[in-house]
């Protein structure tokens, strides 16, 4: 979409615009412009050159400079995607040319059979065909006029769907606005997926789990649930991404005729004109043959992708044999979807077991007959909470449906009721805690029961195995198992506890030599000094993750600093919500918390924020990231090196960024990187040099 050129003036009116000190007399539609081009790096492109700090500098200039101007506002303007109302329903309205499905294929002889039917019609020896990813996200239709969005609608039942405009709005990646007409067209009617790529749909069920709601099974579930919500700056929030695949109908301009004959020609258009278009995972092959190769091979990759497909889509390429070919009633002659191999399985429940984490949540778990599905044998499967098993309609010895998509973990899709025998029984819901027997609790708000027993056994032996855990204390040799062999011969009772135990009894514990209690001896006395925000998250307090213990740490001299904000307080962090506010308020109003910070310092334990002498080296101002597998040097280890001479490490490629160091296997980062001509890629060994080791 943008030339070496074009990307140079635009990177430079950046840095122009950012170092303006105020809103006063700008050029908006620039401006807007400039905003335009890095969401379009950003969300079409994956290939930011700003960073996020930076956009935002950006956008909240364009946005005092028109609350202070509204009749420059313009419709397309990157402000504008967010509406202030909510959605009182979505109105149903028909599409220009009906959402027909796709016949599907399984196999290389339906392919075969297919291209077989195709030459026949057409009368052609061989055809050329467009392979692209088959997206596994929702489905939706856009329309533009006079190169404004105008209208988003989903599939609905091919004839009629519903209108989400404003949420189609809030989704980076769909232009506002494109320039169809410098191509003589007034009227656009394009096809699309919407998608929640995997590290979002991650994030987007950690955040359900931590409120004690069942995650879903897979993105497109996300994605189709995210278009329906009634509030457009939550479905903001949710970064979707739309991909746009098919043009189905042009209404030229007066005058004019539409010179494009090939549908790879037409995603090409799309990608030129902003939209993230599959221009780049297509293949364009002759012969069905060819088909297959590229099929097969892409099957192979399709967990390496950043975002869920189920299979590929096979077009014929040329639009003027499309319509020669034509459709039935259900679906077109000249397209097939290829499904991949299912990710599915049939199983059967056979069990459920009840275990409590370290925040008191009783979660089911499903003990199922073992099945194999996705490439992994599964046999059990959180069932998440009561309400999940009534919406589930699961009974034990039923018949179930279960799905893993990519990496994500099983879930039940559903029962099959229809295969029930009368000897189901069903499960019932403990009224005490597994563990301890103590009565639950479950909250209004929550669809969690929970013991909210706090020396329950099981809840204590969560918080040690958390607090030593990699991400938090980081204290090697005393994992998982280790934590639970340690509780149950009685050598370790509490978190404290791991600062007070006898190595002098491991000495008779199998697996456990001179050498290996020298390491735990020596682990446990390094993570006296971590870093204030190791502590925080390490304490397990709900919804505080590592991000958000680190900005509360950068807040704080002290953790009883904490004890004393208030959730108003707290809430003017960065990263804190009402309900994190709200946990942290809580942790530190209790006594038994306060006792244990208390004797953790008494202990010997770092409960103040470190701060660091000014560092001089002659690495100072200057920023360094590093990718690949090194061979001489442990990434940590390279970047503390950095830190010590004065240097800055950075999380990701953009203008910012002085060096790239890389090793073997180097990815995306060092193409990103290669596009910007300021900054410096090193070998390893050229960064040793560098340093003068």
């Amino acid at each position: 979409m943008y030339t070496s050129e074009q990307v140079k003036k635009i990177q430079k009116e950046t840095e122009e615009w950012l170092s303006k000190k105020d809103a006063l007399n700008i050029n908006a539609e620039e401006l807007r412009n400039v905003i335009r081009f890095h969401e379009h790096r950003y969300y079409v492109d994956n290939d930011p050159l700003i960073s996020d700090f930076e956009y935002d500098t950006l956008y909240k200039t364009l946005e005092k400079y028109e609350k202070e101007n509204p009749s420059s506002i313009t419709k397309d303007s990157p402000t504008q995607r967010v509406g202030g109302a909510l959605i009182k329903d979505f109105p149903k309205t028909n599409h220009l040319v009906p959402m027909l499905s796709l016949e599907n294929s399984y196999n290389d002889a339906d392919l075969i059979d297919w291209d077989r039917k195709a030459k026949e019609l057409s009368g052609l020896n061989e055809i050329e065909y467009s392979i692209e990813p088959k997206f596994d996200g929702a489905s939706i239709s856009l329309i533009y006029e006079n190169d404004m969005l105008i209208r988003g609608v989903t599939r609905g039942d091919g004839e009629t769907g519903d209108d989400i405009t404003p949420n189609i709005r809030q989704i980076k990646s769909i232009p506002l606005s494109a320039a169809f007409s410098q191509h003589h067209i007034r009227q656009i009617e394009i096809r699309g997926e919407i998608l929640i790529n995997k590290n979002n749909f991650k994030k987007y069920n950690e955040g359900l789990m931590e409120e004690g709601l069942p995650p879903l099974a897979n993105p497109r579930n996300a994605a189709a649930g995210s278009l329906r919500i009634k509030d457009p700056s939550i479905v903001r929030r949710r970064n979707l991404e739309g991909f746009l695949y098919h043009v189905s109908f042009i209404t030229p301009l007066d005058g004019y005729n539409i010179s494009i004959h090939k549908h790879a020609e037409m995603l090409s258009l799309l990608w030129d004109l902003g939209f993230r278009s599959p221009k780049k995972e297509m293949k364009v092959v002759n012969g069905i043959e060819e088909v297959i190769k590229v099929i097969n091979d892409f099957e192979k990759k399709r967990d390496d992708l950043p975002y869920e497909i189920d299979g590929m889509v096979i077009k014929v390429n040329s639009l003027e044999l499309q319509d020669k070919l034509g459709m039935t009633s259900h679906h077109p002659r000249w397209a097939i979807a290829f499904k991949f191999k299912a990710r599915q399985a049939t199983s059967q429940l056979l069990s459920v077991e009840f275990q409590v984490g370290r925040t008191g949540a009783v979660t089911p778990v499903a003990k199922i007959k073992a099945v194999h599905v996705g490439g992994v044998t599964v046999s059990s499967i959180s069932i998440h909470n009561e309400e999940y098993i009534k919406e589930k309609d699961l009974k034990i010895g039923d018949s179930i449906l279960i799905e893993r998509s990519g990496d994500v973990i099983p879930q039940i899709v559903k029962s099959l009721p229809a295969l029930r025998t009368g000897e189901e029984i069903n499960i019932s819901f403990p009224q005490h805690c597994p563990e301890c027997k103590q009565s639950l609790f479950k909250s209004d708000d929550e669809a969690v029961w929970r013991c909210i027993n706090i020396n329950c056994k099981a809840q204590v032996v969560e918080r040690i195995i958390h607090f030593v855990s990699k991400d938090a204390m980081d204290i090697k040799s005393m994992g998982e198992a280790n934590v639970r062999k340690f509780f149950e011969l009685g050598m370790l009772k509490d978190i404290p506890g791991i600062y007070e135990i006898d190595t002098n009894r491991l000495k008779n514990i199998e697996g456990f030599g001179p050498k290996s209690i020298s390491n735990l001896e020596e682990a446990i006395e390094k993570s006296k000094t971590q870093p204030l925000h190791r502590l925080i998250y390490a304490l397990g307090i709900r919804y505080v993750g590592e991000t958000t213990a680190k900005t509360i740490a950068q807040k704080i001299d002290s953790i009883f600093d904490l004890k004393n904000r208030s959730e108003e307080e707290l809430m003017q962090m960065d990263d804190v919500g009402v309900k994190v506010a709200q946990s942290i308020h809580e942790f530190f109003k209790n006594d038994d918390n306060i006792k244990l910070l208390e004797k953790l310092a008494g202990l010997g334990v770092s409960l103040e924020q470190k701060t660091a002498a000014p560092v001089l080296g002659n690495l100072t101002g200057q920023s360094f990231l590093f990718t690949g597998t090194l061979s001489r040097l442990k990434r940590s280890e390279a970047e503390e090196m950095v830190e010590k001479l004065g240097g800055e490490i950075l999380g990701g490629v953009s203008s910012k960024l002085n060096y790239l160091v890389t090793g073997s296997d180097a990815g995306s980062k060092l193409e990103k990187a290669k596009k910007i001509p300021s900054i410096k890629i090193l070998s390893e060994e050229d960064f040793l040099k560098m340093l003068s080791i």
